[in-house]
């Protein structure tokens, strides 16, 4: 049958008007050639043959041109699957389309045959060949129906055309148009229901679709209240109506004055549960069937919540906006973490909410919620969100007329701790909360009569749970903010800070939460041109040879890095951390120091000192972007072959490059297409001012060990060759050399330091009759063999004959050296090669068989 229209069709006698149409089509298709650089660009309005003829036909006209053009678009994209926007035919079809759209913005007057007669066009023709009923300008053609049927009463009929136009939508089951056709589906609902009920009514709206959130939500709204139900009916029916990036002012005024006609409490109740719902709610794996060409797929997914209730959501974040209690922006700050976790194939679960919560949080008053996005700056890795952040935090400090440092410095929450612990009472127990580590913070309950209770107290988990409850959440936002704080004062080695005197102890030395991470660090204190470095120690600032030192008031504060300071200057501050047993929460007396040599003033505007290491590509986009680098996965895509990750060093006018390449080898990429393997290139600096690569000998001492520390430790972290399990899997075994080379070859700086804290923690400890350092090992000797274990790679061989000993850590088990003192936190590495060694002193007492049975394999 359809052949057969398409033969009548081509041959059948034009009547007069198509004949017009045809030729309004060509003209403008001649006009837009001259006036648009690209068809898709042309706007109708701007056209001659629109304003001179078009634009002054009857409705009725314009309705059977719009239908003719809608009819000879079908016939072209259906009948040419396959062509070229060069093609004058082609573009002849976008010429139309832009007519079909344009009409049905214009003034246009519908009678009910009319639309009866564009729904069938809307249903017989398609826009593409794979394109839906949705694909037609189905938005404006409702809200022209909507308007000039405002107020009335729907004839029969008309019902009927609207409820036809309604199945017809209901039944599009393409993959992405679910947030389009819900939209439709409530627009014609509004329509049929205000005309039966009054142009005021109130609509029973909820949420659409089936997710978890919005059963749990509509089943919530349909247990409250008429009167209650009613504000919420129109609450999420303003809330699924929104669009773009942040909310416009007609929607924040009518939802503000709608939520406080409600009442704040009772609306800020309700959303919070709501968003605590989702960031407690977890993916489900979904399996979804298409046809392609006559064939059969199966595609798998992980699902979060549906499109529609991300759109709704986000509405109601906004809504938020106003409010700027701490319950809400915490509610806000972990919404926003939680739409930013990735899932595989996807990304972000809920991208556009994750940024909505941005808007709030920057939007709202005071100062709370720029310190929780100054937390997520640091905990979101993804590009586009660190691009939001930092514009929302680089606004906020332009109307305070501060820098952006000044502004995270002003918005840490101290939560009302002092030097690291609060006390809170309940009845007659005290709960004492103290900061243990970045991220980790104790609880311990003290009786009346100063002794301790090692549980929670009946009396308090029965009649004071709401309080037990708060003081929980509390702890969870205090290690989250110590942990973030900790990365912030670390990205603080590579950038030239100063305080006064009086801003340092303000924001740093008597905070009550910075305090725990400041004063264990080394400190220059500049008066005039004096300068004297100091650490707090014993309720007093002290030097290095002992003596107390009063900075005055009108110094200069700024921290110490070794890389300005001479190596017996950073040898004695070691021992100094040592000899008075003082863990320092950020790397800084034994902070890896990278000086220029001669091999990297030969090559002047580039540093191969990293170069040839392979890493694993998801591991190593990971370490950059937490370090504050631009980074992304590369794949086998055009242009995804080769990446220059980037960080920014403003107050040295620089930035850092570092080059990479993927690693293309059989079977070398994921499921997405992602490579599996990377290989490092050079390390450059460019000037900003001048935007030219700098010779590394004019890059200052401190960005360019800071750039190499960061990308050892991208290689220390990510490199195959710290993966004991590697090589026995199967790993790539051309590149097995590379594992041998990097497992038990050369140490690098970071090793290094670790073998210098080995060194002086070896004699503490209980197995030091059985270990010594021998160049770049440890040794341990066992009841049945000796080990050397590399002070690298944490990976091991046996003695006599070399032979590998493959023992993944297992990260489940409590950690041996948990209780021994290091001089500083964060040295996964050494935690490994100590648990290690403490295991194998004692491999008589070893029961795993995956280990037993290597330790006796001859």
């Amino acid at each position: 049958m359809e052949i057969l229209n398409q033969f009548i069709q081509i041959f059948s006698i034009k009547d007069p008007e198509h004949q017009e149409f045809d030729r309004i089509i060509n003209q403008a298709w001649e006009e837009s050639r001259q006036k648009f650089n690209y068809f898709w660009d042309l706007r109708i309005k701007d056209l001659s043959i629109y304003q001179e003829e078009v634009v002054h036909w009857p409705d009725k006209k314009k309705i059977d041109f719009a239908i003719e053009c809608m009819r000879k678009i079908h016939f072209f994209r259906n009948k040419n699957h396959h062509y070229s926007t060069s093609d004058p035919k082609c573009q002849k079809a976008t010429v139309r389309h832009m007519f079909v759209q344009h009409l049905f913005l214009a003034k246009l007057s519908l009678e009910e045959s009319d639309i009866q007669r564009i729904i069938n066009a809307f249903s017989k023709y398609r826009s593409h060949y794979y394109a839906s009923i949705l694909a037609w300008p189905m938005s404006r053609f409702l809200n022209k129906i909507a308007h000039q049927y405002k107020g009335r009463l729907l004839s029969n009929s008309l019902k009927e055309t609207l409820n036809n136009l309604r199945k017809k939508i209901a039944a599009v089951s393409r993959y992405g148009d679910d947030k389009e056709k819900l939209k439709f589906l409530e627009k014609i609902d509004l329509i049929l229901y205000r005309s039966l009920h009054g142009e005021h009514a109130i609509k029973p709206t909820l949420f659409h679709g089936k997710d978890p959130f919005v059963l749990m939500a509509n089943k919530q709204i349909k247990s409250l209240d008429q009167k209650d139900k009613e504000y919420w009916y129109q609450l999420i029916g303003m809330a699924q109506k929104v669009n773009g990036a942040r909310p416009g002012k007609r929607f924040q005024k009518n939802s503000r004055d709608l939520i406080k006609e409600y009442g704040d409490r009772k609306f800020k109740k309700i959303v919070n549960a709501w968003f605590s719902f989702l960031v407690n709610l977890k993916e489900t794996l979904t399996e979804r069937k298409e046809s392609y060409g006559g064939e059969s797929y199966t595609y798998y997914s992980h699902e979060f919540i549906d499109s529609s209730t991300i759109q709704a959501v986000k509405g109601f974040v906004w809504m938020c906006t106003p409010f700027y209690d701490s319950h809400t922006l915490q509610n806000l700050a972990n919404l926003a973490e939680r739409s930013y976790r990735k899932v595989p194939g996807h990304g972000p679960v809920a991208q556009a909410l994750g940024n909505a919560c941005f808007y709030a949080l920057a939007h709202s008053k005071g100062i709370e919620g720029i310190s929780h996005l100054s937390r997520l700056k640091l905990k979101i890795k993804q590009n586009s969100a660190q691009k939001i952040i930092k514009g929302y935090l680089s606004s906020a400090a332009i109307e305070k007329g501060i820098s952006v440092h000044e502004m995270e410095d002003i918005s840490v929450e101290d939560f009302g701790l002092v030097d690291g612990n609060l006390e809170t009472a309940f009845g007659e127990y005290t709960a004492i909360l103290t900061i243990k580590s970045a991220g980790k913070t104790t609880l311990q309950w003290i009786k009346a009569d100063g002794s301790r209770q090692k549980t929670i107290p009946s009396f308090v988990k029965n009649h004071l749970s709401t309080e037990l409850k708060k003081l929980k959440l509390l702890k969870k936002q205090i290690d989250k903010t110590s942990s973030a704080q900790k990365d912030r004062i670390d990205q603080m080695f590579r950038a030239e800070r100063s305080w006064s005197f009086e801003k340092f102890m303000e924001y740093y030395f008597d905070h009550g939460l910075m305090s725990f991470l400041t004063k264990k660090l080394i400190w220059n204190f500049k008066d005039n041109e004096e300068m004297v470095t100091a650490i707090f120690y014993r309720d007093h600032w002290t030097c290095l040879d002992g003596q107390l030192f009063i900075p005055k008031n009108d110094c200069e504060v700024s921290l110490w890095h070794p890389a300005q300071a001479s190596t017996e200057e950073v040898r004695l501050w070691r021992d100094f951390l040592m000899d008075h047993e003082i863990k320092q929460p950020i790397k800084q007396a034994y902070r890896e120091v990278y000086l220029l040599t001669e091999a990297e003033l030969n090559t002047k505007t580039y540093s191969n000192r990293m170069a040839a290491h392979i890493l694993k590509q998801h591991q190593y986009v990971s370490l950059a972007k937490g370090r504050g680098w631009k980074a992304r996965l590369l794949g086998a895509w055009d242009g995804g072959y080769d990446d220059i990750a980037e960080l920014d060093l403003p107050e040295y006018k620089l930035k850092a490059q570092f080059w990479i390449q993927s690693l293309d080898v059989e079977d070398g990429y994921n499921g997405n297409g992602i490579w599996n393997y990377i290989t490092t290139d050079q390390i450059r600096f460019i000037n900003t001012e001048v935007n030219e690569y700098l010779d590394l000998i004019d890059v200052p001492a401190v960005p360019f060990s800071e750039v190499l520390r960061d990308v050892d430790l991208f290689v220390g972290v990510a490199s195959v060759g710290n993966d004991p399990s590697w090589r026995d899997s199967g790993g790539l075994p051309a590149y097995r050399d590379y594992w041998n080379s990097y497992s038990f070859g050369s140490l690098s700086a970071l090793a290094t330091n670790r073998k210098e804290v080995l060194e002086k923690l070896l004699p503490r400890l209980k197995i030091k009759n059985v270990a010594e350092i021998q160049d770049k090992f440890l040794l341990v000797k066992g009841k049945y063999r000796k080990y050397k274990i590399h002070l690298g790679s944490t990976n091991i061989l046996m003695e006599p004959n070399d032979q590998y000993l493959c023992i993944v850590p297992d990260r489940s088990k409590k950690d041996p050296t948990e209780k021994l003192f290091i001089p500083f936190e964060g040295d996964t590495g050494l935690s490994i090669i100590l648990s290690k060694a403490f295991l194998l002193a004692e491999d008589d007492k070893i029961k795993d068989k995956t280990i037993t049975s290597q330790i006796h394999r001859s």
